[in-house]
Protein backbone atom coordinates (compact mmCIF):
# COMPACT_ATOMS: atom_id res chain seq x y z
CA UNK A 1 0.00 0.00 0.00
CA UNK A 2 2.71 2.43 -1.03
CA UNK A 3 3.66 4.78 1.85
CA UNK A 4 0.37 4.56 3.70
CA UNK A 5 0.87 1.63 6.08
CA UNK A 6 2.95 3.67 8.49
CA UNK A 7 0.39 6.46 8.80
CA UNK A 8 -2.51 4.04 9.22
CA UNK A 9 -0.55 2.14 11.88
CA UNK A 10 0.03 5.35 13.81
CA UNK A 11 -3.70 6.02 13.81
CA UNK A 12 -4.49 2.51 14.96
CA UNK A 13 -2.29 2.88 18.05
CA UNK A 14 -3.55 6.35 18.81
CA UNK A 15 -0.55 8.43 17.75
CA UNK A 16 -1.35 11.65 15.92
CA UNK A 17 0.54 12.17 12.67
CA UNK A 18 1.47 15.55 11.25
CA UNK A 19 -1.75 16.85 9.76
CA UNK A 20 -0.08 18.69 6.89
CA UNK A 21 1.15 15.42 5.40
CA UNK A 22 -0.96 14.04 2.57
CA UNK A 23 -1.67 10.32 3.08
CA UNK A 24 -4.01 10.10 0.09
CA UNK A 25 -1.64 8.71 -2.51
CA UNK A 26 -1.78 5.94 -5.10
CA UNK A 27 -5.08 4.39 -6.10
CA UNK A 28 -8.06 6.02 -4.43
CA UNK A 29 -11.51 4.62 -5.15
CA UNK A 30 -14.40 7.03 -5.76
CA UNK A 31 -16.79 4.55 -4.19
CA UNK A 32 -20.20 3.94 -5.77
CA UNK A 33 -23.35 3.47 -3.71
CA UNK A 34 -25.02 0.18 -4.68
CA UNK A 35 -28.82 0.10 -4.70
CA UNK A 36 -31.21 -2.84 -4.66
CA UNK A 37 -33.75 -3.35 -7.44
CA UNK A 38 -36.32 -1.35 -5.43
CA UNK A 39 -33.91 1.59 -4.96
CA UNK A 40 -32.79 1.05 -1.36
CA UNK A 41 -29.11 1.22 -0.41
CA UNK A 42 -27.65 -2.27 -0.84
CA UNK A 43 -25.40 -2.55 2.20
CA UNK A 44 -24.63 -6.23 1.51
CA UNK A 45 -23.29 -5.37 -1.97
CA UNK A 46 -21.36 -2.46 -0.49
CA UNK A 47 -19.59 -4.80 1.96
CA UNK A 48 -18.57 -7.12 -0.92
CA UNK A 49 -17.33 -4.20 -2.96
CA UNK A 50 -15.25 -2.82 -0.08
CA UNK A 51 -13.52 -6.15 0.51
CA UNK A 52 -12.87 -6.44 -3.23
CA UNK A 53 -11.19 -3.00 -3.26
CA UNK A 54 -9.07 -3.74 -0.19
CA UNK A 55 -7.95 -7.11 -1.56
CA UNK A 56 -7.07 -5.81 -5.02
CA UNK A 57 -4.75 -2.85 -4.65
CA UNK A 58 -6.74 0.14 -3.41
CA UNK A 59 -4.61 2.56 -1.37
CA UNK A 60 -7.44 4.70 0.00
CA UNK A 61 -11.19 5.15 -0.32
CA UNK A 62 -13.18 8.27 -1.19
CA UNK A 63 -16.75 7.99 0.07
CA UNK A 64 -19.92 10.06 -0.15
CA UNK A 65 -18.80 12.14 -3.10
CA UNK A 66 -19.88 12.50 -6.74
CA UNK A 67 -19.62 8.87 -7.81
CA UNK A 68 -21.49 7.82 -4.67
CA UNK A 69 -24.60 9.75 -5.84
CA UNK A 70 -24.45 11.63 -2.55
CA UNK A 71 -27.01 14.34 -3.46
CA UNK A 72 -29.69 11.62 -3.66
CA UNK A 73 -28.90 10.05 -0.27
CA UNK A 74 -30.73 10.89 2.94
CA UNK A 75 -28.85 11.99 6.05
CA UNK A 76 -29.61 8.63 7.65
CA UNK A 77 -28.30 6.72 4.61
CA UNK A 78 -25.10 8.77 4.54
CA UNK A 79 -24.50 8.07 8.23
CA UNK A 80 -25.07 4.33 7.77
CA UNK A 81 -22.76 4.20 4.74
CA UNK A 82 -20.04 6.08 6.61
CA UNK A 83 -20.37 3.80 9.66
CA UNK A 84 -20.33 0.66 7.50
CA UNK A 85 -17.24 1.74 5.56
CA UNK A 86 -15.36 2.64 8.74
CA UNK A 87 -16.35 -0.69 10.33
CA UNK A 88 -15.41 -2.85 7.32
CA UNK A 89 -12.16 -1.03 6.56
CA UNK A 90 -11.09 -1.24 10.19
CA UNK A 91 -8.10 1.06 9.71
CA UNK A 92 -6.68 -0.95 6.80
CA UNK A 93 -6.92 2.01 4.40
CA UNK A 94 -7.28 5.78 4.85
CA UNK A 95 -10.80 7.11 4.23
CA UNK A 96 -11.49 10.44 2.55
CA UNK A 97 -15.08 11.67 2.91
CA UNK A 98 -16.92 14.26 0.85
CA UNK A 99 -17.94 17.40 2.72
CA UNK A 100 -18.66 20.41 0.57
CA UNK A 101 -21.30 22.69 -0.86
CA UNK A 102 -22.12 26.19 -2.01
CA UNK A 103 -23.13 27.52 1.43
CA UNK A 104 -19.90 28.13 3.31
CA UNK A 105 -21.58 28.49 6.71
CA UNK A 106 -23.43 25.18 6.29
CA UNK A 107 -20.23 23.31 5.36
CA UNK A 108 -18.42 24.85 8.34
CA UNK A 109 -21.25 23.81 10.67
CA UNK A 110 -21.17 20.25 9.32
CA UNK A 111 -17.43 20.06 9.90
CA UNK A 112 -17.79 21.37 13.44
CA UNK A 113 -20.79 19.26 14.50
CA UNK A 114 -20.80 16.21 12.20
CA UNK A 115 -19.57 12.70 12.91
CA UNK A 116 -16.09 12.23 11.43
CA UNK A 117 -14.99 9.37 13.68
CA UNK A 118 -12.82 7.00 11.66
CA UNK A 119 -12.43 9.49 8.80
CA UNK A 120 -8.90 10.53 7.81
CA UNK A 121 -9.64 13.57 5.66
CA UNK A 122 -12.35 15.54 3.87
CA UNK A 123 -12.80 16.17 0.16
CA UNK A 124 -14.43 19.54 -0.45
CA UNK A 125 -15.75 20.50 -3.87
CA UNK A 126 -15.74 24.02 -5.28
CA UNK A 127 -19.02 25.85 -4.62
CA UNK A 128 -21.41 25.23 -7.49
CA UNK A 129 -24.18 27.31 -9.09
CA UNK A 130 -23.44 30.65 -7.39
CA UNK A 131 -20.10 31.09 -9.24
CA UNK A 132 -17.89 32.91 -6.71
CA UNK A 133 -14.81 34.90 -7.69
CA UNK A 134 -11.32 33.56 -7.05
CA UNK A 135 -11.25 35.60 -3.83
CA UNK A 136 -14.58 34.08 -2.85
CA UNK A 137 -13.20 30.59 -3.50
CA UNK A 138 -10.13 31.40 -1.41
CA UNK A 139 -12.19 32.66 1.52
CA UNK A 140 -14.59 29.68 1.24
CA UNK A 141 -11.84 27.08 1.48
CA UNK A 142 -9.92 29.06 4.11
CA UNK A 143 -13.03 28.97 6.32
CA UNK A 144 -13.42 25.22 5.72
CA UNK A 145 -9.78 24.55 6.61
CA UNK A 146 -10.15 26.57 9.82
CA UNK A 147 -13.26 24.59 10.82
CA UNK A 148 -11.53 21.18 11.03
CA UNK A 149 -8.29 19.60 12.19
CA UNK A 150 -8.64 16.95 9.51
CA UNK A 151 -6.59 17.15 6.29
CA UNK A 152 -8.58 18.85 3.52
CA UNK A 153 -8.38 17.85 -0.14
CA UNK A 154 -9.74 20.48 -2.53
CA UNK A 155 -11.86 19.25 -5.45
CA UNK A 156 -11.79 21.22 -8.68
CA UNK A 157 -14.26 19.95 -11.29
CA UNK A 158 -15.39 22.89 -13.46
CA UNK A 159 -17.54 20.67 -15.69
CA UNK A 160 -19.84 20.07 -12.74
CA UNK A 161 -19.53 23.25 -10.68
CA UNK A 162 -19.38 25.91 -13.40
CA UNK A 163 -16.32 27.49 -11.77
CA UNK A 164 -12.60 26.80 -12.13
CA UNK A 165 -10.25 27.02 -9.15
CA UNK A 166 -7.28 28.67 -10.83
CA UNK A 167 -3.70 27.49 -10.15
CA UNK A 168 -2.72 30.69 -8.35
CA UNK A 169 -5.68 30.34 -5.97
CA UNK A 170 -4.88 26.67 -5.33
CA UNK A 171 -1.25 27.50 -4.55
CA UNK A 172 -2.29 30.41 -2.32
CA UNK A 173 -4.55 28.12 -0.29
CA UNK A 174 -1.82 25.48 -0.07
CA UNK A 175 0.61 28.04 1.31
CA UNK A 176 -1.78 29.72 3.73
CA UNK A 177 -3.70 26.74 5.16
CA UNK A 178 -1.54 24.04 6.75
CA UNK A 179 -4.21 21.33 6.66
CA UNK A 180 -5.09 21.81 2.97
CA UNK A 181 -2.85 18.98 1.80
CA UNK A 182 -3.89 18.22 -1.79
CA UNK A 183 -6.22 18.94 -4.66
CA UNK A 184 -8.24 16.50 -6.72
CA UNK A 185 -7.83 18.10 -10.14
CA UNK A 186 -10.51 17.32 -12.72
CA UNK A 187 -10.25 20.47 -14.83
CA UNK A 188 -9.06 18.44 -17.80
CA UNK A 189 -6.26 20.92 -18.41
CA UNK A 190 -2.77 19.42 -18.24
CA UNK A 191 -1.38 22.95 -18.56
CA UNK A 192 -3.26 24.03 -15.43
CA UNK A 193 -2.24 20.88 -13.55
CA UNK A 194 1.41 21.36 -14.48
CA UNK A 195 1.23 24.98 -13.29
CA UNK A 196 0.04 23.83 -9.85
CA UNK A 197 2.72 21.14 -9.60
CA UNK A 198 5.42 23.61 -10.63
CA UNK A 199 4.49 26.23 -8.03
CA UNK A 200 2.99 24.26 -5.13
CA UNK A 201 4.67 24.29 -1.72
CA UNK A 202 6.36 21.21 -0.32
CA UNK A 203 3.88 18.86 1.34
CA UNK A 204 0.99 19.74 -0.99
CA UNK A 205 0.03 17.21 -3.66
CA UNK A 206 -2.01 16.95 -6.84
CA UNK A 207 -4.33 13.96 -7.27
CA UNK A 208 -5.90 13.08 -10.60
CA UNK A 209 -9.67 13.34 -10.76
CA UNK A 210 -9.84 11.92 -14.28
CA UNK A 211 -9.02 8.27 -15.03
CA UNK A 212 -8.15 9.01 -18.65
CA UNK A 213 -5.57 11.67 -17.67
CA UNK A 214 -4.01 9.81 -14.76
CA UNK A 215 -1.08 8.44 -16.76
CA UNK A 216 0.09 11.86 -18.05
CA UNK A 217 -0.72 13.56 -14.74
CA UNK A 218 1.45 11.15 -12.75
CA UNK A 219 4.20 11.66 -15.33
CA UNK A 220 3.95 15.39 -14.53
CA UNK A 221 4.15 14.79 -10.77
CA UNK A 222 0.67 13.88 -9.51
CA UNK A 223 0.73 11.39 -6.62
CA UNK A 224 -2.27 9.27 -7.56
CA UNK A 225 -5.91 9.26 -8.59
CA UNK A 226 -9.38 9.21 -7.12
CA UNK A 227 -10.67 6.72 -9.62
CA UNK A 228 -14.05 5.73 -11.01
CA UNK A 229 -12.82 2.75 -13.04
CA UNK A 230 -11.00 1.55 -9.94
CA UNK A 231 -14.37 0.45 -8.53
CA UNK A 232 -14.37 -2.37 -11.08
CA UNK A 233 -10.70 -2.80 -12.01
CA UNK A 234 -8.59 -1.89 -8.97
CA UNK A 235 -5.90 -4.49 -9.56
CA UNK A 236 -5.23 -3.37 -13.15
CA UNK A 237 -5.34 0.36 -12.45
CA UNK A 238 -3.22 -0.03 -9.33
CA UNK A 239 -0.61 -1.91 -11.36
CA UNK A 240 -0.42 0.96 -13.86
CA UNK A 241 0.25 3.44 -11.07
CA UNK A 242 2.88 1.31 -9.38
CA UNK A 243 4.75 0.77 -12.64
CA UNK A 244 4.70 4.50 -13.33
CA UNK A 245 5.88 5.39 -9.82
CA UNK A 246 8.84 3.05 -10.36
CA UNK A 247 9.67 4.73 -13.66
CA UNK A 248 8.53 1.78 -15.77
CA UNK A 249 6.60 4.00 -18.16
CA UNK A 250 6.33 1.60 -21.08
CA UNK A 251 4.53 -1.03 -19.01
CA UNK A 252 2.29 1.60 -17.46
CA UNK A 253 1.51 3.10 -20.87
CA UNK A 254 0.38 -0.27 -22.18
CA UNK A 255 -2.15 -0.61 -19.37
CA UNK A 256 -3.31 2.97 -19.92
CA UNK A 257 -3.89 2.34 -23.63
CA UNK A 258 -5.61 -0.96 -22.92
CA UNK A 259 -8.41 0.90 -21.15
CA UNK A 260 -8.67 3.99 -23.36
CA UNK A 261 -11.98 2.97 -24.98
CA UNK A 262 -13.47 1.98 -21.64
CA UNK A 263 -12.52 5.34 -20.09
CA UNK A 264 -14.71 7.12 -22.63
CA UNK A 265 -17.63 4.71 -22.36
CA UNK A 266 -17.83 5.03 -18.60
CA UNK A 267 -18.78 8.70 -18.91
CA UNK A 268 -20.70 8.91 -22.18
CA UNK A 269 -24.04 8.50 -20.35
CA UNK A 270 -22.87 10.19 -17.16
CA UNK A 271 -21.13 9.08 -13.99
CA UNK A 272 -21.62 6.64 -12.26
CA UNK A 273 -23.90 5.05 -14.86
CA UNK A 274 -20.96 3.58 -16.79
CA UNK A 275 -19.08 2.05 -13.90
CA UNK A 276 -22.30 0.71 -12.38
CA UNK A 277 -22.97 -1.05 -15.68
CA UNK A 278 -19.48 -2.61 -15.51
CA UNK A 279 -19.95 -3.67 -11.89
CA UNK A 280 -23.31 -5.19 -12.81
CA UNK A 281 -21.70 -7.12 -15.66
CA UNK A 282 -19.14 -8.40 -13.15
CA UNK A 283 -21.89 -9.53 -10.75
CA UNK A 284 -21.18 -7.09 -7.93
CA UNK A 285 -24.26 -4.85 -7.92
CA UNK A 286 -27.66 -4.21 -9.46
CA UNK A 287 -27.61 -1.76 -12.36
CA UNK A 288 -29.69 0.80 -10.46
CA UNK A 289 -29.22 4.55 -10.03
CA UNK A 290 -31.39 7.18 -8.37
CA UNK A 291 -33.13 9.88 -10.36
CA UNK A 292 -32.24 12.19 -11.93
CA UNK A 293 -29.54 9.70 -13.00
CA UNK A 294 -30.51 6.68 -15.09
CA UNK A 295 -28.61 3.58 -16.30
CA UNK A 296 -26.57 3.63 -19.50
CA UNK A 297 -28.31 3.22 -22.84
CA UNK A 298 -28.52 -0.28 -24.24
CA UNK A 299 -26.09 0.63 -27.03
CA UNK A 300 -23.52 1.82 -24.50
CA UNK A 301 -24.11 -1.24 -22.34
CA UNK A 302 -23.45 -3.53 -25.30
CA UNK A 303 -20.21 -1.72 -26.16
CA UNK A 304 -19.08 -1.98 -22.53
CA UNK A 305 -19.89 -5.70 -22.54
CA UNK A 306 -17.92 -6.21 -25.76
CA UNK A 307 -14.86 -4.41 -24.38
CA UNK A 308 -14.96 -6.41 -21.15
CA UNK A 309 -14.97 -9.61 -23.23
CA UNK A 310 -12.00 -8.36 -25.25
CA UNK A 311 -10.17 -7.51 -22.03
CA UNK A 312 -11.17 -10.93 -20.66
CA UNK A 313 -12.69 -9.40 -17.53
Amino acid sequence: MLLLDFCVSLQNIGILYFMAYNIFKGLGIALVTPFTSDGAVDYTALKRLLEYQIDNGADFLCILATTGETPTLTADEKQKIKDLVVSIVGGRLPILMGCGGNNTAAVVEELQTGDFKGIDGVLSVCPYYNKPSQEGLYQHFKAIAAATKLPVVLYNVPGRTGINLKPETTVRLARDCENIVAIKEASGSLEQIDEIIKNKPKGFDVISGDDALTFPMVACGAVGVISVIGNALPREFSKMLRLEFRGEFEGARKIHHRFTDLFSLLFVDGNPAGVKAVLHQMGFIENVLRLPLVPTRLTTLQRISDILKELKI
